[in-house]
């Protein structure tokens, strides 16, 4: 933090109930971490672990990443991969579902001549 310029002051922490694996201890104490480094807007939640000090570690850790990921314009790649999932998850036009029907149709004329013809008794 210190060699990116990040003061304690400019961060506010806050403590919220985790959720997930961890059972018991997850679900009644406030382990989760939000930070939020005021200057630039950007927001952290980090439930990884069972443990506050070990979240506030990773917190703060995963925040410094990303603001050098910002300082070094390396935002690209990361949006990328986030565009290239929403693209996968998204649904097709009519055009391109019919498209592939008519495919799946012809595949399977295919292999039905792979099949020995009936007798006629």
């Amino acid at each position: 933090m210190l060699a990116l310029g990040i003061p304690e002051a400019s961060l506010e922490e806050k403590f919220i109930l985790g959720s997930g694996k961890g059972g018991q201890k997850m679900n009644k104490t406030s382990s989760c971490v939000y930070l939020r480094h005021n200057s630039t807007g950007l927001e952290v939640k980090c439930g990884q672990t069972r443990f506050r000090e070990q979240n506030r570690f990773l917190a703060r850790r995963e925040l410094c990443d990303r603001l050098e990921a910002r300082q070094r314009g390396e935002q690209g790649a990361q949006r990328q991969k986030i565009e290239k999932i929403r693209r996968q998850k998204r649904r097709r036009s009519r055009r391109q579902k019919e498209r592939m029907l008519a495919g799946k149709r012809a595949q399977a004329q295919k292999k039905e001549f792979r099949h020995p013809p009936e007798r006629a008794e």
